[in-house]
């Protein structure tokens, strides 16, 4: 029975991963890693958020920035709003979850960042409604996204969707096109490193 599961859920995964690996989300995550490029390029920063599993994405994604990805090179800027629980519960707390995000693009954003809106739904009103603030300040949004986008699809500059009816399988697809972008990022930036 439970070799039966294991064999089905990684057939399943990389039958997710083949369909999403199509010329046109290939153009799409190349056309997001252009876009972060251009925001380092230009003094800016990424932004990233997501809720649950999204969240562990965003952070994830801040952390090979910040850090590194596979090549020794200078940190880059990269932001997880996810992470400051001060921040999150005093919104969440004073004015609503759904303004947890918002508040803080509205804070620390500035015009040449990009925001990278995680939501395997597309309809996270936290998400939404960050993304809503990043465009009215000139930022850029890329949209990781599932199940066609939803509301953020709408926001977005950029969306890449992943259609899976599992969402354990839209965040697997997911967390491989943040390791993919952090790799682009990395050869842009740094090829002769």
């Amino acid at each position: 029975m439970e070799t039966n599961l294991i064999s089905k859920s990684f057939l399943e995964s990389i039958q997710v991963k083949k369909e999403f690996f199509n010329a046109e989300n290939i153009a799409l995550v190349e056309r997001s890693a252009l876009e972060i490029v251009a925001s380092f390029k230009a003094g800016g920063k990424l932004i990233t958020a997501g809720n649950g599993g999204s969240a562990a994405d965003a952070q994830h994604m801040a952390a090979e920035l910040v850090n590194r990805f596979e090549i020794e090179r200078p940190p880059l800027p990269a932001l997880a709003i996810t992470t400051d629980t001060s921040n999150i519960t005093s919104i969440g707390n004073d004015y609503s979850f759904d303004e947890v995000f918002s508040k803080q693009i509205r804070a620390l954003g500035k015009e040449k960042d990009v925001f990278l809106a995680i939501s395997t739904s597309g309809a996270s009103p936290n998400i939404t409604k960050a993304a809503d603030a990043a465009r009215a300040m000139g930022i850029k949004v890329i949209a990781l996204t599932g199940k066609g986008g939803g509301e953020l699809a709408a926001r977005a500059d950029i969306v890449i969707n992943v259609e899976a009816k599992r969402t354990c399988r839209v965040q697997e697809v997911h967390i491989t096109v943040i390791h993919i972008l952090c790799e682009i990022i990395d050869c842009m930036l740094f090829k002769n490193v």
